[in-house]
């Protein structure tokens, strides 16, 4: 059942920190099984993919399935119409909120010739990984293919485990611009991206989520290549300023994160001890109708918690320590609390915009910064597929002008061959 408890000035943030290193870190037979992965896909290149997809994923056959465009399209037309036609709306949505953050460089052109100025240009290469297991997720493809292509990724290539059920994700992947799927998953995949093989082309970044083998492997090989984040277990934070009636929509919006993962964190903050007991009664009875009720169940009893906060204020400073991943806020003025949060991945505010809107629809990115890690990290964007270069360009005369402050900083930094680089250019 999930715990409630009276906020004191100390209890509460001990349970919160607590929280916040729930999943842990792999043990060292997890990172020792992906080092070897990594090692053998460097050394074997396609046949070891096959191999440990031979092993892990029981599929029999000597060669890799990659599809192209043209399977996607057709993967598309054979969804159900209300499935296609709402992963067209969610797209959309996302592609009108992403297309704001696409930024432009800029350049300066000053009186003495001097030139200065920023490109900020698409990556050229990247791949996306969607996790099998038993479920499809073509909003993870959407969510983080359609960012891509906005900020000019030159080729897109997505990697998910072989299964049966994979129209969902190749619809998603024809209507957000994925260029290529190339059927493998696990370890394996994400070190055949990172390094390149046969079949799978060396990319600049690797994205999107996957289970312990897949973060451990993304963690190992940055560097090689980049990554978004590792992402830790989900969770969800409301904040409720009273009201019994809402009950059920903060015990639906609890358990909308609990079906997750068993390490999966439901956390609500309120000033009303009637809506604490009314909330963890509604968690009981609804969790039974749950199709996930086992998985629900283990997250709620594990890493369910109500905090009862002696005033708005703290309820506040207790969310920005928290720094959720999904912030919920159920008050009766939402907008007007939004200014003091500074930390959460995703806000969602007022009684009617349950997570589940950013998860799918709204446009909104639900790639989002968990375990704490909001206290710094940011949703993904469109920027996390770009990089900028900086440019120069002096004349004689304006780096005659800084001559002797830049020489005067070289050697105080003892770097004679730097002064020199510049004084040379005046002795020809």
């Amino acid at each position: 059942m999930i715990r409630i408890l009276q906020a004191d000035g100390k209890t509460e943030y001990g349970a919160l920190d607590g929280l916040a290193g729930r999943g842990g870190a792999p043990g060292a037979d997890v990172e020792q099984a992906v080092r070897r992965i990594i090692a053998d896909v460097r050394a074997e290149g396609d046949a070891a993919v096959v191999r440990y997809t031979q092993q892990f994923d029981g599929v029999a056959g000597a060669g890799i399935r990659v599809l192209g465009r043209g399977e996607m399209k057709e993967a598309f037309e054979s969804l159900p119409d209300g499935l296609g036609a709402a992963l067209l709306h969610a797209a959309d949505n996302i592609r009108k909120y992403h297309a704001k953050q696409v930024a432009e460089g800029y350049e300066e052109r000053r009186a003495d010739g001097v030139v200065i100025g920023q490109m900020v240009t698409g990556l050229a290469r990247v791949g996306l990984y969607v996790p099998g297991g038993t479920a499809a997720y073509p909003s993870t493809v959407l969510m983080n293919a359609v960012p891509a292509k906005l900020a000019g990724v030159g080729e897109l290539v997505m990697v998910t485990p072989p299964r049966d059920s994979l129209a969902p994700i190749l619809g998603a992947a024809y209507i957000a611009g994925v260029d290529k799927a190339i059927l493998a998953g696990g370890a394996q995949a994400v070190a055949a991206l990172a390094c390149g093989t046969e079949t799978f082309p060396r990319v600049d970044k690797i994205v999107g989520p996957g289970n312990v083998y897949v973060a451990t492997a993304k963690r190992l090989l940055y560097g090689a290549v980049d990554i978004e984040m590792i992402a830790g277990p989900s969770e969800i934070l409301v904040l409720a300023d009273g009201g019994e009636r809402r009950a059920g929509f903060i015990a639906a919006d609890l358990l909308s994160q609990a079906e997750h993962d068993p390490d999966a964190a439901s956390m609500l903050f309120t000033t009303s001890g009637a809506l604490a007991a009314a909330v963890a009664e509604e968690v009981e009875r609804q969790l039974k109708d749950l199709t996930r009720a086992e998985v629900a169940r283990k997250s709620i009893d594990a890493n369910g918690i109500i905090i009862v906060c002696r005033s708005d204020d703290e309820m506040i400073a207790l969310a920005n320590h928290a720094a959720p991943e999904h912030l919920e806020l159920l008050v009766e003025d939402p907008l007007g609390w939004l200014p003091r949060i500074r930390s959460a991945g995703s806000v969602f505010l007022g009684p009617y915009t349950p997570e589940p809107v950013g998860d799918y629809y709204a446009g909104t990115n639900h790639v989002l910064p968990t375990s704490g890690t909001a206290r710094y990290a940011s949703p993904l964007g469109v920027y996390d597929f770009v990089k900028r270069m900086s440019y120069t360009m002096y004349t004689k005369e304006a780096l005659a002008a800084a001559r002797d402050d830049i020489m005067a900083i070289g050697e105080a930094e003892g770097l004679t061959a730097h002064v020199a680089a510049v004084r040379r250019r005046f002795e020809e």
